[in-house]
């Protein structure tokens, strides 16, 4: 049997009881209440599923109609092309000391927008197909070229480059390293003197 305490009520106080006061609440305002843990669980588990929300299915096993809903709403998601956002205000503007009358500017504004929208769709719709096809293929091929040459050869290279170290390390101290060592002590011999005359 559990024991809760609750503030009183009309309707919930059996017993007022006054003790020790341990917390920082007094204890005049506090009620001993007998609960039963018979229905607790049925009642949790219901509490439970009340308080966490559905979540949405993965985009793989959602509805092909609410999936392209959503990817049509967000066409650009990780801000590739945000430098793009071009408005009115930020190609033309007047200063105080020079404005044109307003029924001008405002009719500026709308054909600058009008024109500026279906000129972009007029052009994806002929260009879009087509350019997105030859960027596909594009990547395709730079990708087949980056996994089957690029990696190779960098593996290639990886594998001989401890062979190919210790050979010219075996040159430099063979061959240069003393020449260098020599013309070093040649020059050591030399001494310039200034003297003013």
């Amino acid at each position: 049997m559990l024991q809760k305490l609750i503030p009183p009520s009309v309707d919930n106080c059996e017993d007022m009881t006054q003790s020790e006061e341990v917390t920082m609440m007094s204890d005049e305002y506090l009620v001993e209440c007998n609960i039963d843990d018979d229905d607790d669980d049925d009642d949790s588990d219901e509490e439970v599923k009340k308080i966490q929300p559905s979540l949405a299915p993965p985009p793989q096993f959602s509805s092909s109609s609410q999936a392209s809903l959503t990817h049509i709403e967000t066409r650009d998601p990780y801000g590739v092309n945000n430098h793009l956002k071009v408005e009115f205000s930020d190609v033309l503007a007047e200063p105080p000391s020079t404005r044109s009358y307003d029924r001008v500017w405002v009719y500026s504004g709308i054909g600058f927008e009008s024109a500026r929208i279906w000129s972009y769709r007029c052009l994806t719709a002929v260009c879009a197909v087509p350019v997105s096809c030859l960027s596909g293929c594009l990547f395709a091929l730079l990708a087949c070229f980056h996994i089957w040459c690029v990696m190779p050869c960098i593996q290639v290279c990886h594998t001989c480059l401890p062979c190919v170290r210790s050979l010219w390390m075996s040159v430099v101290n063979i061959f240069i390293a003393p020449f260098c060592t020599s013309a070093a002590r040649c020059c050591s011999g030399v001494y310039v003197l200034v003297s003013k005359e």
